[in-house]
């Protein structure tokens, strides 16, 4: 909260959501696993498979629930998102992914 009253309502609850908006980010992009995630990603739609082959390509041996956990966050963030599924033989399709964004901006004030 502001410490001087001229804050008003509005500007308190706006403030209030840029500041979850940033530690959602925070938490999801704190990681350098999440960050080759989006690297692996990059500007394709990219297969749930090929994901993590290439993480342990890259020397990240995650366990399959480790793994989609980092999806996870990156996905609860906005980051990435599904971008379609695949039907590949018995079982649950496939998921595919791709960034939500490409770029982060934050307005530090309102013009």
């Amino acid at each position: 909260m502001c410490e001087s009253q001229v804050c008003s309502e509005e500007y308190e609850k706006e403030l209030g959501e840029k500041i979850r908006k940033l530690k959602k980010l925070t938490k999801a992009l704190h990681c350098n696993i999440r960050w080759d995630i989006i690297d692996i990603i990059g500007i394709e739609e990219v297969k749930t498979k090929e994901i993590r082959l290439k993480l342990l390509e890259r020397g990240h041996d995650l366990s399959k629930p480790g793994f989609y956990y980092h999806l996870s966050e990156l996905k609860n963030a906005d980051v990435i998102e599904v971008s379609g599924y695949l039907e590949e033989g018995r079982g649950a399709p496939e998921k595919k992914w791709r960034l939500a964004r490409k770029k982060i901006e934050i307005d530090l004030v309102n013009v």
